[in-house]
C-alpha cells in the first residue's frame, strides 16, 4: 500500500501536539511532588510562647529558660517567686507545679507558668552611709561582696550609698564586675542622717532600667529613717507595686541595743514588713561578723527559688490591691515544708482604650 504523502500542514500539527504534550508533563511534576513529597528535615518549631512551658508538673526544660527569661512581654500575667524550706530551714528542690496551690483574694488560680532555675537578675546594694556606719562599713562591704560572688555570674548590679541623700556609685547603670563593685563599695563619706525610704524608692525606681525579669534589693543599715522625704507606708506601696524581692539587714550594735531601744524596735519592725511584703526576709544578726553569712544565705535564697505565674480571674484593671497566697497541695512530708512569696500585687488600671 503506497504510503500517504506527509506535507508541512501535518508536520505543524504534530510539532504542536507535541509541544502540548510537554506543557502537560512539565506542569503535572509539582503537583506529583506536592501530593508525594520527598521526606526532608522539617524546620524547627518556633519558640513556645511566654506562658507556655512546664505546666501542671510536666518537665519541659527547654522551654523554661525562654519562658522565664520573657515572663514580663505577658502584661496579664501575675508572677511569683516562691522560696520553699523545710523545718530547718533548708532549701527544697525537686517540687512540680502539682505541688503548688495559688490563690488570690482566697480564690484558687491555675497555675500557668512553672519553672525552677537559677536566672540572672537585676539587683541593687543599697548600704547605709549615715554617720553611725563608719565603724561598720568594712565588714559590710566585704558581706556585700561575699554576696555578689555567690550570686549568678550573669546578674546585673548596681550600688547606692545613701546618708540624707542617696548616690549610684558606678560610672554606668549596671555591672558584673566585682572590681567595679568593690570600687563602688569603697566610695564612703559616712557622714550625716538617714534618708532610708527616700533611697529604697530611687533605687525600685532604677531597677526598671534593668534587663532581667526578676529584680532584687538587699538594703543594709543600722538605724531607722530620718531624713525622708517620703514616709514609709509610700515606701511598702512603691515596692510592692515594683514587683521586686527586697532583703533586709539591720546592723545593731549593743550600745544601740541597750540605749535606742525604741528606735532598734521600729527598725526592725519596718525593715520586717517592707521584706515580706515583697517575698524577701529581714535579718538582724547579734554581730557584725554574721553579716557575711547572712549576705550569703540571701544569695542562695535567690537563686533557689520557684518561679509561679497565673492570669487572674479577677480581669477587672481596678487598680486595687489583690492578696495571694501559695500553698503546697497536700501530700505526704509537706506538712513539715513553709512557703514564702510575696503578700499580694496591685492590679492593673484601666487605660484609654481599654
Amino acid at each position: 500500500m503506497p504510503r500517504p504523502d506527509i506535507t508541512r500542514r501535518d508536520i505543524r500539527h504534530f510539532l504542536s501536539f507535541a509541544f502540548l504534550i510537554l506543557v502537560l508533563v512539565v506542569c503535572a511534576g509539582p503537583c506529583a511532588l506536592a501530593q508525594n513529597p520527598v521526606p526532608s528535615t522539617l524546620p524547627p518549631s518556633p519558640p513556645p510562647p511566654p506562658g507556655y512551658g512546664q505546666q501542671n508538673g510536666s518537665n519541659t526544660s527547654g522551654a523554661q529558660t525562654d519562658q522565664s527569661h520573657h515572663l514580663k512581654s505577658v502584661v496579664d500575667l501575675v508572677v511569683l517567686h516562691a522560696t520553699v524550706v523545710d523545718d530547718k530551714g533548708q532549701f527544697v528542690p525537686g517540687l512540680t507545679g502539682n505541688d503548688f496551690r495559688v490563690f488570690e483574694d482566697k480564690v484558687e488560680q491555675k497555675i500557668s507558668v512553672f519553672s525552677k532555675e537559677d536566672i540572672p537578675v537585676t539587683m541593687g546594694l543599697v548600704i547605709d552611709n549615715s554617720g553611725s556606719m563608719k565603724e561598720k562599713r568594712p565588714q559590710v562591704n566585704a558581706a556585700a561582696l561575699s554576696f555578689v560572688r555567690t550570686s549568678n555570674p550573669a546578674d546585673e548590679v548596681f550600688v547606692v550609698n545613701f546618708n540624707d541623700e542617696y548616690y549610684l556609685d558606678l560610672d554606668e547603670d549596671f555591672t558584673s564586675n566585682t572590681q567595679e563593685l568593690h570600687e563602688a563599695l569603697e566610695r564612703i563619706d559616712t557622714r550625716g542622717s538617714t534618708a532610708l525610704y527616700d533611697a529604697i524608692i530611687g533605687s525600685l525606681d532604677h531597677l526598671k532600667k534593668g534587663h532581667k525579669d526578676k529584680r532584687v534589693l538587699l538594703v543594709i543599715t543600722d538605724g531607722d529613717d530620718d531624713a525622708s522625704r517620703k514616709d514609709f507606708s509610700y515606701t511598702v506601696k512603691a515596692a510592692v507595686e515594683s514587683n521586686a524581692v527586697i532583703y533586709a539587714i539591720g546592723v545593731f550594735s549593743d550600745e544601740d541595743r541597750k540605749n535606742q531601744k525604741k528606735m532598734v524596735r521600729k527598725s526592725k519592725k519596718e525593715l520586717t514588713t517592707l521584706a515580706e511584703s515583697t517575698g524577701g526576709l529581714a535579718f538582724f544578726p547579734d554581730r557584725l561578723e554574721d553579716v557575711d553569712p547572712v549576705c550569703v544565705q540571701v544569695a542562695r535564697d535567690i537563686r533557689n527559688q520557684y518561679t509561679l505565674g497565673y492570669y487572674p480571674t479577677n480581669a477587672a484593671k481596678d487598680g486595687t490591691f489583690r492578696s495571694v497566697k501559695v500553698e503546697l497541695a497536700p501530700s505526704k512530708g509537706h506538712e513539715k515544708l513553709s512557703v514564702r512569696t510575696r503578700t499580694g500585687y496591685y492590679a492593673q488600671k484601666a487605660t484609654q482604650g481599654d
